[in-house]
């Protein structure tokens, strides 16, 4: 009998499932988006509803097409999107708000607040790798707990829980009998102590938020409870946040080995293996996952908004009618139209974490047209990979040789090429760029007992490589022209 590994991914805009085979292949897959909801600038928030059903629905059918028995998998690895925040009621299931997703910058003259306060600030920082930024998940529970009617009180007396999005599933998937989380997902909080490896106190405190509601915390390969699925239970067997989903999928197992995500945001990690790295350069220090009783860090810079800006251009200003468009458009577009598109609109994250810096088009004349926007929307995503990846080499001492890349916009060759130009390092892109599934596969298949590390080790296989054509004074021509853009985006509130 054929056994399988069935992933969720839980991402910003869409649910997916894909199945594994036990060569590591994708069998089947279903994707499926669910509404963004904004209810005022800068607010972003998902019906909790919405993310559960889309994320079953895919996971029906999958398993539908596929034509297999749930006793045929093994195990279920969950990856999600980080830091969103989702408060329920344990009796009821029901939640008491809208998720507050990971963009939301409702938090923000709080967190400055906090930030007037240098001693907690190097606390936060200390203690969890993370900066004070709305970004994190600490400020949304606070911000639940203090303005939704009844929910402190609720929360103070044992009836109100919290999680991140793969808490909510797994709550849900085992009809409420595990209340837990993973050691990567926990560490996104900015209330979890990264090197005690628990919750810690004096945040709680802070945060004003009690500490039942906090779900337990644990290896990301881990057996974290039986999915209820129909035609027999399926055990949950790996969980991750994304993004160092994605790193465990790209196979950067090695201190010094970095990945790239080109998703709704893009994400930059390098492990540090077993020792805790903290960054002099606005980078974040985060786990990476806990597996075979061993917890492996990494390095962090955050792009809040890649595929999101791309996304704009379609659903807002109607430039384009798919993302795919954009790389037929960037090629046909001659020479360097000197158009800089700065997509700050929930901030800047690394370097600079900034929360009231704000999107910007610069360079335009009568001459400007839609392709040269769409152009400068595209690189902004390069650019904003190349400020992080050299914080990121000044912080380890580590000059990469290459880039792994992953996610939907990797497929984008304008994109990639640009990409190795601008860093001038080759840029690799592998065979499945489902890099943040497979990462929660792997981490299930090898606690299911389906693969061990050196069998994954070996399933990673390049599709191509972009090799950096542009000359030295083109790079630090274009490279200046953007730093003076961003420079003007974080004056534009002052």
């Amino acid at each position: 009998m054929k056994q399988y590994i069935l992933a969720l991914d839980q991402g910003t805009t869409s649910s997916r499932a894909l199945l594994f085979d036990h060569k590591g292949k994708v069998v089947t897959m279903a994707q499926k988006e669910f509404k963004q909801i904004y209810p005022k600038h800068g607010w972003v928030e998902h019906d909790p509803y919405d993310i559960l059903k889309s994320q079953l629905d895919v996971m029906y059918e999958v398993i539908k097409k596929s034509k297999i028995n749930n006793s045929q998998i093994l195990g279920i690895g969950i990856t999600n999107q980080r830091e969103t925040a989702i408060v329920w009621d344990k009796k009821t299931g029901n939640p008491v708000y809208n998720a507050i997703v990971w963009q939301d910058t409702r938090t923000s003259d709080f967190c400055q607040q906090l930030k007037n306060d240098d001693d907690f600030e190097d606390y936060v920082r200390e203690n969890t790798g993370l900066v004070i930024d709305s970004y994190f998940s600490a400020t949304k529970v606070h911000w639940i707990l203090n303005n939704v009617k009844g929910a402190k009180k609720a929360a103070e007396a044992g009836d109100l829980i919290f999680g991140t999005v793969d808490t909510w599933l797994i709550w849900n998937l085992t009809n409420g009998a595990s209340h837990i989380t993973d050691f990567s997902n926990a560490s996104r909080t900015m209330l979890f102590n990264i090197s005690e490896l628990s919750w810690d106190e004096e945040l709680l405190e802070r945060f004003e938020i009690p500490r039942q509601m906090l779900p337990d915390v644990t290896h990301s390969g881990f057996h974290f409870g039986m999915a209820q699925v129909q035609g027999g239970d399926i055990p949950i067997m790996g969980v991750a946040g994304d993004q160092q989903a994605a790193l465990f999928g790209q196979g950067c197992f090695d201190p010094g080995q970095a990945k790239n995500t080109y998703g709704t945001g893009c994400f930059l990690l390098m492990n540090t293996g077993e020792k805790i790295q903290y960054s002099k350069n606005g980078l974040l220090t985060t786990i990476a996952w806990g597996l075979n009783g061993k917890i492996e860090y990494a390095l962090e810079g955050s792009i809040f908004m890649a595929g999101a800006a791309i996304q704009w251009l379609r659903d807002g200003l109607k430039m384009i009618n798919s993302a795919e468009e954009t790389e037929r458009i960037a090629q046909r577009t001659n020479g360097e139209s000197g158009v800089y598109m700065v997509p700050a609109f929930s901030g800047l994250g690394a370097p600079y974490w900034d929360m009231y810096a704000r999107g910007g088009i610069f360079g335009l004349t009568q001459d400007t047209t839609n392709d040269e926007i769409i152009k400068a929307t595209l690189e902004s995503l390069a650019y904003q990979t190349r400020d992080i990846l050299f914080a990121m080499a000044n912080d380890s001492g580590v000059k990469l040789d290459s880039l792994q890349v992953d996610g939907g916009a990797s497929a984008n060759n304008y994109l990639m090429q640009f990409q190795a130009d601008i860093l001038n390092v080759p840029v690799e892109r592998p065979k499945n760029v489902e890099s943040t599934a497979q990462g929660a596969a792997f981490l299930a298949g090898i606690t299911s007992g389906l693969w061990n590390m050196a069998d994954v080790r070996k399933k990673k296989a390049l599709e191509k490589t972009f090799k950096p054509k542009m000359d030295d004074f083109t790079r630090d021509y274009l490279y200046t022209g953007w730093h003076n853009a961003v420079k003007r985006c974080m004056n534009w509130a002052r």
